[in-house]
């Protein structure tokens, strides 16, 4: 193996979500067909796995789960076990065609978007994830936070609705952009525990419909077949970012999406 070969191993980012994988989903009249996976984290609850299959298939029947010592998995909070689940229905089992909305970590600027900055980080004033206060001796010191934005839809605005951003740490802005973490309002925490509740109790909070959709696409993004592609986003100076884009993965609509973004602060934001 040349140095080049071990750079790559150790740098670059994964070609798909497959690497990291310890669960996978399959129907308990095909086991070996594989409808999709996911790495059983700290905080997945079998509720949460019943939510989950229920957005990658479609059914026409009810359905339960099984273990590999074909038990019933029951809908209970217990923490889900890396392993291999079955598929029990009367019915039928389509895995859904809906794919997830590309984003990646983008960064956007300019005079339209500073208010809707300003009003996030004076709602949160620390990452609504972790807890990390903006503060150092009782200033506000924002460097190292960064705004991810959810979608707008319906009644809830335009994309520079205070609604519909959140104040995160660089990290957690990442993991959160490329959907490998997610929150579900209705039965998952967040590693075993939820967000802030003072977050929670603010009325110009995000609506839980968003978070909903979040969700739902980091689902499809992780679980659905060998998963989305994983975006390489740590380009050195002088780097020919754009060529390094359009010879990754899904170039042309990573291409759209960072002209978009970067030409358009109305547009979708990561």
């Amino acid at each position: 193996m040349t140095s080049i070969d071990q750079d790559r191993i150790v740098y670059q980012a994964p070609v798909n979500r497959l690497a990291w994988r310890d669960t996978h989903i399959y129907a308990s009249d095909s086991r070996d067909t594989v409808l999709g996976g996911l790495w059983a984290a700290e905080g997945i609850t079998h509720t949460c796995l019943y939510s989950m299959v229920g957005i990658l298939c479609i059914f026409t029947d009810t359905f339960v789960l099984q273990d590999d010592s074909q038990r019933l998995v029951e809908r209970d909070e217990q923490p889900l076990q890396p392993g291999n689940y079955y598929i029990i229905t009367n019915g039928s089992i389509t895995i859904t065609n809906k794919v997830p909305l590309l984003r990646t970590l983008s960064l956007y600027t300019g005079t339209r978007v500073q208010p809707f900055f300003h009003s996030v980080r004076l709602r949160d004033r620390r990452c609504v994830i972790t807890g990390r206060p903006a503060v150092i001796n009782g200033v506000y010191y924002w460097d190292g936070f960064e705004i991810t934005v959810l979608p707008a839809s319906g009644s809830h605005g335009t994309i520079n609705s205070v609604q519909n951003g959140m104040l995160l740490t660089r990290d957690m802005h990442a993991l959160f952009a490329s959907y490998q973490f997610s929150i579900n309002p209705d039965v998952c925490g967040i590693a075993g525990a939820h967000l802030d509740q003072l977050f929670l109790n603010h009325p110009h909070r995000p609506v839980d419909e968003l978070f909903r959709w979040h969700f739902r696409q980091a689902v499809l993004a992780n679980m659905k077949g060998i998963g989305e592609p994983c975006f390489e986003t740590d380009f050195p100076p002088g780097s020919d970012i754009m060529g390094q884009i359009m010879s990754g993965p899904k170039a042309g609509e990573r291409m759209e999406f960072e002209l978009f973004g970067r030409f358009n602060a109305q547009g979708i934001c990561a």
